[in-house]
């Protein structure tokens, strides 16, 4: 259903997947909710199971417009506020023109050429060589690279890296992924906090009172294991809703950004000098998918990879694009002449115009 076959298929097969993402998110709180009132049912009573399920369900009838209350508020928030989050989650931080004037001028010329407006750039301090783009909406887009791809590569292949990151916006790429990790990405908060940070419910939760007859009851157990799978569920499809969002969009964007530059070679030379130097060990996972390359320091595979590996995007761009996938030479600093003025010069610094100088007099054995 949501395969792309072309550039407008694609936007417009990627406007569903927001869509089915946030009634998704919807029926996963709900879900949510009901594991919680199993919960607290289970903690306040000892009852046999078919009646603490039966108790939690009514709590969830009577709850659901909380959840749905719920749901429109964090809409809402996370609206206005998911471009902060993301960038306190990345440590990204606005660039003037004057401190980047060389990323302004190439961003903007790519955007007249083409007629698409401006994003917002900003830049992340650190060595790695890696950029992303983000945003739900026009006018608030932004285009975020590191410190060490600007040091790193050159300016034919900072446009191309630019220009993929122009296509993902374009293709509305960056709305599915903020949707996926900011809106839904609630659940995987939820349950990382389960599971992971608060050792719940063990050493950390309401305690039953242990006067209390077990004989009748013995349902608790089950309604708490039951709930816990629940969570642990939710949890699950937040993190393959990130991985199933079509890994084809980076093929895209590298044909895009060459439909932009013209120039497939910078593509393919700056994914090359990216791919050893991506990393960026303290990115928290669920940014990963954003970035032109993964970033983490083991990059997942197959199933669980967020990105396509680099030699197979270089061999779609060789294949479709006829770009050439040269080895990338280091960088070497241009030898220093040992006398930098023209050899028709004097070498003792006069000018061409001044008569010679006169000859020095003779040694004691004489004249050399």
């Amino acid at each position: 259903m949501f395969r792309a076959y072309g550039l407008y298929s694609h936007i417009r097969a990627n406007r569903l997947r927001s869509f089915f993402l946030l009634v998704g998110f919807v029926l996963l709180l709900h879900a949510l909710m009901y594991s919680f009132a199993l919960l607290y049912e289970a903690f306040s009573e000892d009852a046999p199971f078919n009646i603490i399920a039966h108790r939690a369900w009514e709590d969830l009838w009577r709850g659901w417009p909380i959840a749905m209350a719920a749901a429109a508020v964090w809409f809402f928030i996370a609206y206005f506020i998911h471009q902060k989050l993301i960038d306190f989650a990345t440590g990204a931080g606005g660039v003037s023109r004057e401190e980047a004037p060389r990323l302004y001028n190439l961003l903007e010329n790519l955007c007249i050429s083409r007629g698409i407006p401006v994003p917002a750039l900003k830049i992340i301090q650190d060595d790695a060589a890696n950029a992303y783009a983000s945003g739900i909406r026009d006018g608030h887009y932004s285009v975020t690279v590191t410190r060490g791809l600007l040091n790193l590569l050159n300016d034919a292949e900072i446009e191309a890296v630019l220009a993929h990151e122009l296509t993902h916006i374009r293709n509305r790429d960056v709305q599915v992924m903020v949707i996926a990790v900011i809106f839904a990405g609630i659940f995987a908060f939820v349950g990382d906090l389960m599971f992971r940070n608060w050792n719940f419910p063990f050493g950390f939760s309401p305690r039953r009172s242990s006067e209390r007859d077990d004989r009748n009851g013995g349902g608790a157990g089950l309604a708490i294991i039951v709930a816990l799978l629940i969570i642990a569920l939710s949890w699950g499809v937040s993190v393959l809703i990130r991985f199933a969002i079509s890994r084809s969009r980076e093929y895209l964007a590298d044909a895009g950004s060459v439909e932009l530059t013209k120039n497939p070679d910078a593509m393919i030379s700056a994914l090359r000098k990216i791919e050893s130097h991506a990393s960026i060990p303290d990115m928290p996972s669920r940014m990963h998918g954003f970035f032109i390359e993964s970033p983490a320091v083991h990059p997942e595979a197959g199933l669980f990879a967020t990105h396509p590996s680099v030699d197979d995007r270089i061999a779609a761009l060789v294949k479709f694009a006829g770009g050439m996938d040269l080895p990338v030479l280091p960088q070497r600093e241009a030898p220093q002449l040992s006398n930098p003025q023209p050899s028709f010069l004097p070498s003792d610094g006069r000018s061409p115009l001044d008569p010679p100088a006169p000859p020095s007099p003779p040694g004691p054995w004489g004249r050399a």
